[in-house]
């Protein structure tokens, strides 16, 4: 917005003046919606979408979107499935930016729940939470991966049995491989020896290949590493779920045509797999 924050400040009274409600909680540091702030939030949203619906099916070519979307995924996810995705939807809609942040895929889901996003990619969850949509576009196996050398770590794990609660981790700060993890521990009743917490699987993939822990990670994390020969997959007893991996929405946010072109062409690469 090109206003001065004294302008803002002055907008947001009016506008709270004539609703009669408080939208903002304000202390010297922070600014947060009030439950009648997000209640106008999704009113906004849902206004602004119908408006750009008009906009659309009043012009010559109803088909012509043009706009931007924000969407959310890892670093892997952009140059393996998603390019497909991407490469079809702006072929069918070349007017439409696709404003991409690439992160940690265990923050996807929240993005979208905050708003930062309006599509991710993300893992199913054990419970998707009901104001989300998911639609699966891949399934990988969830990999134990060591080191690919003759280091320390490679000598605990030649061992039978292997002494698990001395081998070092290299394990997400939290997510659902994370969730995964601490659940194959406690089935073991191993405690586990976590040498680093990191956030991205990419991160963990460099910080095994460098010789400093185990890790576990989705298999398509693997294929498409750079550093892929610098480690190797290892067999244990009891296997990690596999990850099913999709894009996920707010169910509400479909009524954006920009959105929901999107999310259908997403169900379009999906029916053809």
């Amino acid at each position: 917005m090109h206003v001065s924050p004294s302008t803002l400040s002055r907008s947001i009274a009016r506008l709270e003046d004539e609703l009669g409600a408080t939208l903002f909680e304000r202390d010297n540091r922070t600014v947060v919606l009030t439950q009648a702030g997000r209640q106008f939030r999704e009113f906004a949203e849902a206004t602004l979408a119908h408006w750009q619906d008009l906009k659309h099916r009043l012009k010559n070519n109803p088909i012509e979107l043009t706009g931007q979307i924000r969407l959310y995924c890892s670093v892997t996810a952009t140059y393996s499935f998603m390019s497909e995705l991407l490469t079809l939807f702006r072929a069918e809609y070349p007017n439409i930016e696709v404003i991409l942040e690439t992160g940690d895929a265990a923050q996807a889901i929240q993005k979208v729940m905050d708003d930062e996003a309006d599509i991710a990619v993300a893992p199913l969850p054990d419970q998707l939470p009901n104001p989300l949509l998911f639609k699966s576009l891949v399934q990988t196996p969830l990999q134990f991966i060591a080191p690919n050398d003759d280091g320390p770590v490679t000598a605990l794990l030649s061992q039978n049995p292997v002494p698990w609660g001395q081998v070092p981790f290299v394990m997400s700060e939290f997510g659902l491989a994370r969730k995964r993890l601490d659940h194959w521990f406690r089935a073991q009743s191993i405690k586990p020896h976590i040498y680093a917490q990191v956030a991205g699987h990419e991160a963990i993939v460099a910080m095994v290949g460098l010789g400093l822990g185990v890790g576990v990670v989705p298999e398509l994390v693997i294929e498409n590493s750079p550093l892929k020969q610098k480690i190797r997959t290892i067999e244990v007893e009891k296997k990690l779920q596999p990850f099913d991996v999709g894009v996920c929405v707010l169910n509400r946010r479909l009524q954006d045509p920009l959105v929901n072109a999107f999310w259908k062409t997403a169900q379009h690469i999906q029916q053809d797999k």
